[in-house]
């Protein structure tokens, strides 16, 4: 077991790499934070499409997919809702940080099934296990840039945006370790999970990261968003 998680937790440690990644950039102008807003919206898009709802409707049967992901899309809003109260204020930093704190959410959300997977790839074959962690290790990275890049915008640090990642990073060995011991009994979890990830990353492109993207330059956003998506895709045909 002790193997397993090590692996897993490598797996997670993915966002700090890529949140490292955007900390070397320094200061960010427009067009860059544009760009990297843009990538991590065309990510998480493809994340979703080609990754989370057909592994949930994989686990689970599609009322229980759609029950998640109408959960994490409205788990998101109220997780918005309530950030828009501790961080009040329009002002751009304010707005950065918010759309951080809940890509973090996001992300997290996703990487708790990503640990579950883990976990059903080495029951199912000791050469799956770790062929899925190096998987989900890769896809880690870029999650780490959407994560820092509107926490750097918005004033964090980058001894707090690497902090912040490292616990986002403590997420995938939990789900691991949850998965080991429950997800036989209920593979069901498994795809509700799934899809409550989906629905959570759905609002943050759709809400937060392409308005924002967008309003910064145009043509960089759209860029972004297209380059996120088929890296993505490329990324998920090695695997």
């Amino acid at each position: 077991m002790t193997e397993i998680l090590l692996q897993s937790l490598a797996a997670g440690l993915g966002t700090c790499l890529g949140a490292g990644i955007v900390i070397l950039f320094g200061r960010m102008g427009n067009r860059t934070l544009s760009l990297l807003l843009g990538f991590a919206s065309g990510i998480m898009g493809a994340v979703v499409i080609v990754d989370l709802l057909p592994s949930s409707l994989g686990y689970g049967q599609p009322v229980i997919c759609l029950l998640g992901f109408v959960s994490g899309f409205l788990l998101v809003t109220g997780m918005d809702y309530g950030l828009s109260r501790l961080l009040p204020g329009s002002k751009s930093h304010q707005l950065y940080r918010r759309m951080g704190y809940l890509i973090v959410l996001g992300i997290a959300l996703h990487d708790l099934p990503e640990g579950i997977a883990i976990a059903a790839g080495y029951s199912a074959s000791t050469m799956l296990g770790p062929v899925l962690a190096m998987a989900i290790g890769l896809h880690n990275i870029p999650e780490g840039m959407a994560t820092a890049a509107p926490l750097r915008a918005g004033g964090i640090s980058g001894a707090r945006v690497v902090a912040i990642n490292a616990l986002v990073s403590l997420v995938t060995p939990l789900g691991t370790l949850i998965g080991l011991y429950i997800l036989k009994a209920s593979p069901a979890l498994n795809s509700l999970l799934l899809a409550l990830a989906a629905g959570a990353m759905i609002y943050i492109v759709m809400e937060k990261l392409l308005p924002v993207s967008l309003s910064n330059h145009g043509f960089f956003a759209l860029a972004g968003a297209t380059g996120g998506f088929l890296f993505m895709l490329k990324l998920n045909s090695f695997f």
